[in-house]
């Protein structure tokens, strides 16, 4: 274990990024959690350093986080834990270009976000990343094709509609709309809408948290299948600390510092999970 010290929905590019990512490395016996995986020969996906938010001034600011160091490798896979107010969704919204930072440095495949423009940061969501919230945001009137198509038709180069969705398991649902879906065939959904324009990460915020554990684990098996297929950097949010062990990395927030960094010696299957 290592320790640290201080810190809607939208998809986009046309700019310059780095390398395309790599199959992940599954061994992790001879790593220490503050190294990154060999896959990062060339470099971390992203380099995050001195990260700090506050929200308000003086007696009523917040220090949402305090200096935050952190590097993540390309097709890496990473759980943030935490208790809510420690930082984590900061964190997500922070290297997903949804929010700007107090202080400290944001690197993506060597471009610091907090020198894009207001548009730059929109082609970087919409062209980079994949976003997965806790509820679903699926157009009620539009079937589970369609909902995915809301994301390929603005995409520079997606897959189809119905790969995207039979990569999460729903080929056959996609004629389907969300009412008369479960929820956890929602989020799948959702998740086939965020990884359908091939982001090369996914960025994920509780994705389990309105699930039963046997849909939630349906939703996490989706995860990392697109994680293997796609090789992207996957981030996920939670607070069930049994969802750490399918990552890499489990990264430990504590009033909005890192407090642990502890390496998975190999991803555990979500099958194997429970809770």
């Amino acid at each position: 274990m290592t320790k640290a010290g201080p810190p809607a929905p939208n998809v986009t590019a046309g700019l310059a990024f780095g390398a395309a990512p790599r199959d992940p490395a599954r061994a992790m016996s001879d790593r220490s959690p503050s190294r990154l995986p060999p896959s990062q020969a060339a470099g971390p996906l992203f380099a995050i350093r001195g990260l700090t938010k506050v929200y308000g001034e003086g007696a009523a600011a917040v220090h949402a986080l305090r200096g935050v160091d952190l590097e993540i490798a390309r097709a890496e896979m990473i759980v943030l834990l935490g208790p809510s107010g420690s930082g984590k969704s900061t964190f997500l919204n922070i290297v997903g270009g949804l929010d700007r930072p107090s202080a400290g440095e944001v690197f993506f495949a060597g471009r610091e976000l907090g020198t894009m423009s207001g548009g730059e940061l929109t082609r970087y969501r919409r062209d980079h990343i994949g976003f997965v919230f806790q509820f679903y945001n699926l157009i009620p009137s539009l079937t589970a094709r369609e909902n995915v198509e809301v994301v390929t038709d603005i995409a520079q180069s997606p897959m189809k509609a119905d790969d995207a969705l039979a990569l999460v398991g729903l080929g056959d649902r996609r004629g389907h709309f969300p009412a008369q879906l479960s929820g956890g065939e929602q989020q799948r959904v959702a998740i086939a809408r965020a990884i359908a324009k091939r982001p090369e990460v996914l960025l994920c915020d509780e994705p389990t948290g309105a699930l039963d554990s046997k849909t939630g684990i349906a939703v996490l098996e989706a995860i990392a299948n697109v994680s293997a297929e796609l090789a992207a950097t996957v981030a996920i949010i939670t607070h069930n600390a049994a969802i750490g062990a399918m990552a890499d990395r489990i990264v430990r927030f504590a009033d909005g510092r890192i407090a642990e960094i502890e390496a998975n010696r190999s991803r555990a299957a979500p099958a194997t999970l429970s809770w």
